[in-house]
């Protein structure tokens, strides 16, 4: 399943690169998700998502490569459930190039899901990646816009549980969009069958 995000940071692509180094400081802005270890341009974390009264909670670990001249980035990514058979991949490319309002990020996601998050499809899946992308990308501006040394980075080692996100109530509107044809279709043959009926018996 491949997925295409778009999303403007307020730096210049010089200083949104910078900070696109700095994976300790990036990661904590993905919603769901701990860093747990880096070494190099290696790492392992976690990540728990929610849906509904369901919580899912997967271990995974990913390496990054980066092309300066292109100020592009990929990562490798794959992870199992840890409570369940489920397994995730994924490669993600960022590019960052200059914008009018600052450096616009394109990131293109080829996800591969098995497990319960895999029944939703690809509709609800990009609805799904278009709300966690946009977090991602207010938490980024945060981060760009906090005075400098205002903050230390973020901890490479994170003893703490990550904090679910949850993922049902960005599936929500798309199921129900989803099932607004059928159940529209089966209400008009509610009101036709008690129509003919009606005529039957007038």
């Amino acid at each position: 399943m491949q997925l295409d995000h778009t999303f403007t940071v307020p730096a210049g692509p010089d200083d949104a690169w910078k900070l696109f180094h700095d994976l300790a400081r990036v990661a904590p802005c993905m919603p769901g998700a701990v860093l747990d270890t880096l070494d190099g341009d290696s790492f392992t974390g976690r990540v728990k998502v929610k849906i509904g009264a369901v919580q899912m909670s997967y271990r995974g670990e990913g390496t990054v490569t980066r092309d300066e001249t292109a100020r592009s980035m990929h990562l490798d990514l794959s992870g199992s459930e840890t409570r369940g058979a489920g397994t995730a991949s994924a490669t993600v490319t960022a590019t960052l190039a200059e914008g009018p309002e600052g450096t616009r990020v394109r990131v293109r996601t080829d996800l591969d899901i098995t497990g319960r998050p895999a029944q939703f499809g690809r509709g609800i899946m990009t609805e799904v990646g278009d709300r966690l992308v946009q977090q991602f990308a207010d938490r980024l501006e945060d981060l760009l816009r906090a005075p400098a040394g205002s903050a230390d980075p973020a901890p490479v080692m994170s003893p703490a549980e990550p904090e679910a996100v949850d993922l049902g109530a960005a599936a929500l509107p798309v199921l129900l969009r989803k099932a607004a044809v059928p159940a529209a279709a089966m209400l008009f043959a509610v009101v036709l069958v008690r129509a003919v009926r009606r005529r039957s018996r007038g």
